[in-house]
């Protein structure tokens, strides 16, 4: 989820569970070293669990931004080893690494001598002309042996050449039965299944046969399908946040963002909220409203939204 999963697209999603585990957009182990950490790390405390995404392919590298990551106080450690976009490619990570079990064991063995928290990985079931149970159930040998416990399979293979990042995203097909098979292989593993899954329902059937499910890109297009996850996947009976709650909650947020820097724009916040009455009245409305008129709003982009949907702002929940 680069450019996706920010600190204020996190919060906001903290708004609708407060159960479900969070994680960033993956930032490069060079990026944690040498950038603007306080930028590319720092996050609420509300935010937690959190787990840190990294991208990279030195074992050296990795364990001094896992260090780094540890020191902000994630909760988890997560190595991405599918992303198969063209400017992870150019950087030798990222789903190529699928190709090289030894390196990534190498790489999670560094970084879990640095930090105290979890490491974990995050792969594809194959590349390019991989065979899927080959070179999934090879590479999960591998890596785990180097004590990776948690994997989090997309369960569709990355085709580096030929089809784009959008395309590796829906075009190879799904192969739950293989992840399936996985987790039947080895039942001290903790298997997180990915990729596919639209809706909570969905993700509680996938719970019979593995450990967790991981939502991305549904989650983040119609975002108030995360307030049903509390109660159907963890069996939290608090009643879910009204949308117009979380609206009003996220305004005070934005609010405090604006108060700490002249440079923050609203569009910051209101990207990430575009969805949230998706499937529900109004929808259209409220995405024209914020599309329309965030860019060079003031802080009160999220109260005259809501103005303009007649909903009014409620007090915070």
């Amino acid at each position: 989820m680069m450019d996706g999963t920010d600190r204020h697209c996190r919060y906001f999603h903290r708004l609708l569970s407060r159960r479900a585990r969070l994680y960033t957009e993956m930032i490069t182990a060079e990026a944690a070293i040498h950038g603007d950490r306080a930028r590319l790390l720092g996050y609420d405390p509300r935010e937690h669990p959190v787990a840190l995404q990294l991208g990279g392919a030195a074992p050296a590298k990795l364990a001094e931004a896992a260090r780094i990551g540890a020191g902000f106080g994630y909760d988890e450690i997560n190595l991405n080893v599918g992303c198969p976009s063209d400017r992870v490619q150019s950087g030798a990570f990222g789903a190529c690494l699928m190709k090289t079990p030894g390196l990534v064991a190498d790489c999670v063995a560094a970084m879990r001598e640095g930090v105290d928290v979890p490491v974990t990985v995050k792969c594809r079931i194959g590349v390019d002309d991989q065979d899927p149970e080959e070179s999934l159930f090879g590479f999960v040998e591998t890596v785990a042996a180097a004590g990776c416990g948690v994997f989090i399979v997309h369960a569709r293979k990355a085709w580096l050449q030929g089809l784009s990042p959008k395309e590796n995203r829906t075009v190879p097909p799904l192969d739950y039965e293989l992840v399936r098979r996985l987790k039947a292989l080895r039942p001290d593993l903790v298997i997180v299944l990915n990729g596919g899954i639209e809706t909570v329902r969905d993700g509680a059937r996938h719970l019979e046969m593995v450990d967790g499910v991981m939502l991305g890109r549904a989650a983040y297009g119609a975002p108030y399908l995360l307030a049903g996850v509390d109660a159907a996947l963890f069996g939290d009976g608090a009643p879910a946040p009204s949308r117009e709650a979380v609206v009003a909650a996220m305004s005070v947020y934005l609010k405090r963002e604006a108060s700490r820097s002249n440079a923050f724009r609203p569009h910051a916040v209101t990207r990430h909220m575009l969805g949230l009455y998706h499937g529900a009245p109004g929808a259209r409305a409220w995405r024209r409203f914020l599309s329309e008129h965030a860019p060079g709003a003031g802080c009160d982009i999220l109260d005259r939204a809501l103005d303009a949907m007649g909903a009014g702002a409620p007090a915070p929940a």
